[in-house]
């Protein structure tokens, strides 16, 4: 029972990257699966989230139109386009998998933005 995060780096502001999340050992396409970040010295919070159909989609208030979460239930991922990056979007990027009161966390993928 895992998810392991990819794609996060170093990006230029303005910039794009896509997170994916691969989850394996459950039954994903049950799960409500969300994106968290939690920047150095600061709480973690939610950046997006998405309904285990993909129907409905919810998002931080900061990602303002910016980045986009989907899911592919045949391949058991999550992704979190993100575009327009700014410095202040740098931080440890975790997918989370939630089901009633179990959840699952990944590691985690760094992202930094800067010049």
């Amino acid at each position: 029972v895992q998810l392991v995060e990819s794609g996060g780096g170093l990006v230029q502001p303005g910039g794009s990257l896509r997170l994916s999340c691969a989850a394996s050992g459950f039954t994903f396409s049950s799960y409500i699966m969300n994106w968290y970040r939690q920047a150095a010295g600061k709480e973690r919070e939610l950046v997006a989230g998405i309904t285990s159909s993909g129907r409905r989609t919810n998002y931080g208030d900061f990602v303002k139109g910016r980045f986009t979460i989907s899911r592919d239930n045949a391949k058991n991922t999550v992704y979190l386009q993100m575009n327009s990056l700014k410095p202040e979007d740098t931080a440890v990027y975790s997918c989370n998998a939630h089901l009633l009161a179990y959840d699952l966390w990944g590691r985690g993928t760094q992202v930094t933005v800067s010049s």
